[in-house]
């Protein structure tokens, strides 16, 4: 009989499977799929190296800096701050606290007043120093709401924030809680925005890793089709697989939000999603002036933002070609290829000294849950990690944030939970 049953092998339950194995306990994760990672994996295509949308690590996190070794994901940085672009228009802005070289740029950028550029020197001094715990503290409003309560201006949040913070919580809106802001301000402050070398598959291959060496055993293709906390034997839960009855003392429920509803009943799971769909284009070697800068779209949402992939980590493309990602929000109805045409005809504009008559078209992941909603209030109403009946656990970034932060920590608490309850 096993200890604690993990069902699924996202960054949740692999942190969690690592930190029960860590206190003595057996633990077992089912993974449904042949890779572990849930939402955060990698493929090649042709030499390219793709992610399952446009995903980043925030060094600055204290979940990332706990469960990960750094040096061995090989990590490389994205560049500060971002370039605003529109028709036949481009400027940088970046902290020059953290980008000194964009100093002049950045204080002649003419999209943002001066003294929104001293609001957010301002606001970085008082969110920098606080203990992450109480970032999510304060008033129940808006991203937009917070900004404007700050004195930042409408041309400050269209052009920068609208699609900055567009692109880490899929709402250009900025109707998501002001928590979220704070917190991943005051990350992007502490640390650098990063992808490993190899991808960020690269992430849950080194959380696996970690899990099997503390003593952990990760079965993938195994689909967990029932959990029950009765009637279970032996053991205090049963855990129903494709192919066997699993008995255990306890179990973790990992999975993405709407499998874990429907295996644990909590109706306080968060199921609402956000979605995006991101394209990956492929061309011959450019240099873009954007440098290691994302680029957002100050004009309007298709795309909202480009990244240039290959620029901060070359490893991602075949050498002598350029990847950029592209990522448009929500759930458009048009094409695969009517979107790329929209963001070549965007880069055109951007670029009118460049041709991309080379540039093709990759590959489209259309991610229908790429985030949980977090409206105004939403942590008030998020389940707690032993939210089920019985001695079964939630472990998933839905009990805390969407974010990989959310993921990690969740997986700590769940694991912790089952070993103080089990002792």
């Amino acid at each position: 009989m096993t200890d604690v049953a993990i069902v699924g092998g996202g960054l949740a339950g692999l942190v969690a499977a690592r930190h029960a194995a860590d206190r003595g306990l057996d633990a077992v994760v089912f993974e449904r799929r042949e890779t572990v990672g849930g939402r955060v994996r990698s493929r090649e295509v042709d030499g390219y190296t793709l992610d399952r949308g446009f995903q980043v690590l925030f060094t600055g996190y204290p979940a990332a800096r706990r469960e990960l070794d750094f040096d061995r994901l090989d990590l490389r940085a994205f560049s500060p701050g971002a370039t605003i672009a529109r028709p036949a228009h481009r400027s940088t802005l970046a902290d020059p606290f953290r980008a000194p070289g964009t100093l002049v740029e950045s204080a002649l950028n003419t999209d943002v007043s001066l003294k929104d550029k001293l609001l957010v020197l301002r606001l970085r001094r008082a969110l920098v120093g606080e203990d992450p715990e109480t970032l999510f503290d304060g008033p129940d409003e808006s991203i937009r709401e917070y900004l404007r309560r700050w004195g930042f201006s409408e041309r400050f949040v269209e052009n920068f924030a609208a699609p900055f913070y567009g692109g880490i919580t899929l709402d250009r809106s900025l109707s998501t809680d002001a928590g979220v802001f704070r917190y991943t301000f005051a990350m992007l402050s502490r640390g650098k925005t990063v992808v490993p070398a190899d991808g960020m598959g690269a992430i849950p291959a080194q959380l696996a890793a970690r899990a099997r060496e503390a003593g952990a055993t990760i079965e993938s293709g195994t689909a967990v089709t029932g959990i029950a906390a009765e009637g279970a034997g032996d053991g205090a839960v049963t855990v129903e697989t494709d192919g066997e009855t699993v008995t255990a003392d306890a179990a973790v429920v990992a999975t993405d939000p709407a499998t874990a509803r429907e295996l644990t009943g909590v109706e306080a799971i968060r199921t609402e999603a956000r979605s995006c769909v991101t394209q990956y284009l492929a061309m011959g070697e450019r240099s873009l002036d954007t440098g290691k800068r994302i680029i957002l779209n100050a004009d309007d949402e298709r795309p909202n933002t480009v990244a240039p992939l290959s620029t901060v980590a070359p490893e991602y493309a075949p050498d002598g070609r350029t990847l950029l990602s592209a990522t448009t929000l929500g759930t458009p109805e048009a094409s695969d290829e009517a979107l790329f045409t929209a963001v070549r005809d965007a880069l055109v504009t951007w670029y009118p000294e460049h041709r991309f008559d080379d540039v093709e078209l990759l590959a489209t992941d259309r991610i229908e849950f790429a985030q949980f909603d977090q409206p105004v209030g939403f942590r008030d109403r998020l389940p707690g990690v032993d939210a089920p009946e019985g001695p079964v656990y939630l472990a998933g970034d839905y009990t805390r944030w969407s974010a990989i932060q959310g993921a990690m920590e969740s997986g700590r608490v769940a694991a912790e939970a089952v070993a103080s309850d089990l002792s």
